[in-house]
């Protein structure tokens, strides 16, 4: 699936692709709904249509993943009640396996995340990967969503890859569709992000279910 011998820069997705897309579905789906249905003292029913609404129509911004967005229009903190959900923070199976094998080859590794950085100091508290990356990229320090071509031309002025010689794994298409339209050659997403929820099928991107699945020998040279 991974033709390691033509990869020098490998980018890595977080939320859905190295950490379990449990933790952030529960949250957005359920945690909050009851709490936002407490505190406006509706039904849970009636608290998921209004949050599914405002929610959707931010979908693929910047600000869809801006906690501090959130906080302010929901009028809620919703660093402390990611923080309530902490345990459920979790590394998806093989990822250290994986770093450790990426971070002893001659490729550059780089965390290239959507989330926030409140989000992201939350989970590397719980899960701490940090020290696997030669470079830690926020798309809000580069104001803008991965789903948005121009970010690439952006990261590319940080920190210059070449992208016949890139490989990208995300769980989100839209992102993997920006990669592949400003020309990243090696594309691919997990069939699996949620890992109670059902296996993803018809993927347009090659998917794969854990990371020993491409962990080859050559990797480790």
């Amino acid at each position: 699936m991974v033709d390691w011998e033509s990869i020098d820069t490998v980018f890595l997705d977080m939320d859905g692709t190295l950490l379990d897309l449990h933790f952030d579905n529960f949250f957005w789906t359920e945690h909050l709904p009851r709490i936002y249905a407490e505190k406006h003292q509706i039904t849970q029913e009636e608290s998921n249509d209004r949050l599914h609404g405002t929610f959707s129509v931010e979908q693929g911004t910047l600000q869809w993943y801006c906690l501090d967005h959130w906080s302010q229009r929901l009028d809620m903190d919703i660093p402390a009640l990611k923080q309530e959900l902490q345990h459920m923070i979790s590394l998806r199976p093989f990822v250290v396996e994986f770093l450790t094998q990426l971070h002893t080859s001659h490729r550059d590794v780089l965390l290239v995340t959507n989330a926030h950085r409140k989000t992201l100091d939350i989970k590397m508290n719980n899960v701490d990967i940090i020290h696997w990356f030669d470079r830690v990229v926020v798309s809000h320090d580069l104001h803008t969503p991965k789903e948005d071509k121009s970010f690439w031309t952006k990261l590319q002025d940080m920190h210059p890859f070449d992208p016949a010689r890139t490989l990208l794994i995300d769980d989100t298409e839209q992102v993997l569709a920006s990669a592949e339209e400003y020309g990243i050659a090696h594309l691919l997403t997990l069939l699996q992000p949620d890992s109670k929820r059902e296996k993803r099928t018809g993927t347009r991107f090659p998917g794969f279910h854990h990371f020993d699945e491409i962990m080859p020998d050559a990797l480790r040279r």
